[in-house]
């Protein structure tokens, strides 16, 4: 049996990671917070539980509207460092496919916020939300978009034209991807720190909700904040922005 806390590549960057949370020009801070507070909608007593919470910067966030936040991660340095906030929020070290603290029935809301694709067994974790949560209960998970941004196999382009674009050379076939969190630094091999993450196509995400009993009742996709510096692209990258989103939100109710 697997026990919570096992190996996790993220544990070994919580520092790094609440360091750039902290930065107020995040795509967590400019995209995904004011977007996933309007989906949300949290209203008081409502009970959440914000899986695989790192840091706990949603789950704080979610507090201030009167909700009843709890919050787990795999990694017991990100929730060490949660707990240094001191907000009263519960925080446990539990891996997303077995949330053996949580009671059957026992949430309204389960928030997942860029995290389902560093997770090995999607179904898995599908079924053990749909075991946390109530009757008519709803699973609200951010996504980087499956379909524009695939790991080493997506990047932006430029055409003669003036055009950017999105080059996309693989998108149905899953894949296991090592991440280098300091590409370009000299570390001895040992040393080298790495992140885990899996790409999935958008009908794994929606065959892995509906064979765990979730029905998906809402999708939305979000674009970047950012503007380019003036300049000949300028122009061409702001569109590309415009037409081409980031992260995907998708809601999936009991």
């Amino acid at each position: 049996m697997k026990k919570p806390g096992r190996d996790t590549s993220w544990g070994k960057v919580s520092q790094w990671y609440d360091t750039y949370l902290g930065s107020d020009d995040s795509y967590q801070m400019q995209v995904i917070l004011p977007n996933l507070t309007r989906v949300l909608d949290l209203k008081p007593g409502e009970r959440v539980l914000d899986l695989a919470c790192g840091q706990g910067i949603f789950a704080r966030e979610f507090a201030k509207t009167g909700a009843q936040v709890q919050g787990a991660d795999i990694a017991p340095e990100l929730i060490a460092e949660a707990k240094k906030y001191g907000t009263g929020i519960r925080y446990d070290i539990a891996s997303a496919e077995s949330l053996s603290f949580a009671q059957d029935a026992s949430f309204d809301t389960v928030v997942c916020v860029l995290a389902l694709q560093n997770m090995e067994d999607l179904p898995k974790v599908c079924r053990e939300v749909v075991r946390v949560l109530k009757p008519g209960g709803r699973f609200v998970m951010v996504l980087n978009h499956p379909a524009f941004r695939v790991l080493k196999r997506s990047k932006w382009g430029w055409d003669e034209g003036g055009v950017q674009y999105r080059r996309i050379d693989g998108y149905l076939s899953g894949a296991k991807i090592f991440i280098d969190m300091h590409p370009g630094k000299d570390q001895k091999h040992d040393a080298k720190v790495q992140t885990i993450s899996y790409h999935r196509s958008l009908q794994d995400f929606f065959k892995s909700l509906t064979g765990a009993g979730l029905d998906v009742t809402r999708l939305e996709e979000w674009i970047s904040h950012r503007v380019s510096e003036a300049g000949p692209r300028q122009k061409a990258e702001d569109t590309a922005r415009k037409e081409i989103p980031l992260f995907m939100m998708l809601e999936a109710r009991k």
